[in-house]
């Protein structure tokens, strides 16, 4: 959630804008993110890195509360660069930016320790919305992508958790955790998720939360992998 301080003269509370890293090794790319957040009160860009090897050096200085990763960057990838910087980093949530869209390469990204997936190119609001949404505890996912790993779940075989085991654990869930769950399979965003069922994004990052504490999981794919009984 963002922070809060008194404003020292006027004595009104303001936001503090969300620090924002940019790892890309475009300059144009880099540039144009970097002046997204700077036109959003916010958001703020607490850096931005040309190299995984530069961001590595520079980022646990002052780590961001939100990095922007691209993956393909010269020398180390951003996928290795988020399992390297995820154990030192544990309060920067990692948000991949990509043109990349294969199944191999979105797992190993969330394997790594990645917190959302976005495709490029991306508009500004939904960057935006991601940076905040990963920033509250969720997991952005574009669409497209979340289907993909649900379709990969589903080509699986089924090893680690045995099919009743999975079954057990939802029929623990409400019927609004089960509706707020299937919206997850389908790839929504909690404002999209929020809208939808007519409550607030508080309230579905509330039950999301719920959900993965019945589910005993930690993540989104790992919920949609337990649900589907995969």
């Amino acid at each position: 959630m963002q922070v809060y301080s008194d404003h020292a003269k006027r004595g009104k509370k303001v936001v503090k804008p969300i620090p924002v890293a940019i790892v890309e090794d475009d300059a144009r790319v880099r540039e144009c993110l970097a002046e997204i957040l700077a036109g959003d009160a916010g958001c703020c860009c607490a850096g931005a890195y040309a190299s995984a090897e530069e961001a590595f050096e520079e980022m646990p200085r002052k780590p961001p509360h939100v990095a922007l990763m691209d993956i393909n960057l010269p020398g180390m990838d951003g996928v290795t660069l988020v399992r390297k910087l995820a154990p030192m980093l544990p309060q920067t949530q990692f948000l991949m930016l990509s043109v990349l869209s294969d199944a191999d390469t979105i797992f190993r990204a969330l394997a790594a320790g990645a917190h959302g997936y976005l495709l490029k190119p991306v508009r500004a609001r939904q960057l935006l919305e991601a940076v905040r949404d990963v920033y509250g505890g969720g997991s952005p996912i574009t669409s497209s992508i979340a289907r993909k790993i649900v379709h990969s779940f589903r080509q699986t075989e089924a090893t680690s958790v045995p099919e009743n085991a999975a079954r057990d654990d939802s029929a623990t869930l409400g019927p609004r955790e089960r509706e707020i769950l299937d919206l997850l399979t389908r790839g929504l965003a909690y404002k999209e998720i929020a809208d939808s069922l007519a409550i607030s994004r508080n309230t579905v990052m509330t039950l999301v939360q719920r959900i993965y504490q019945k589910l005993h999981v930690h993540s989104r794919g790992e919920a949609v992998a337990k649900f589907l009984g995969l």
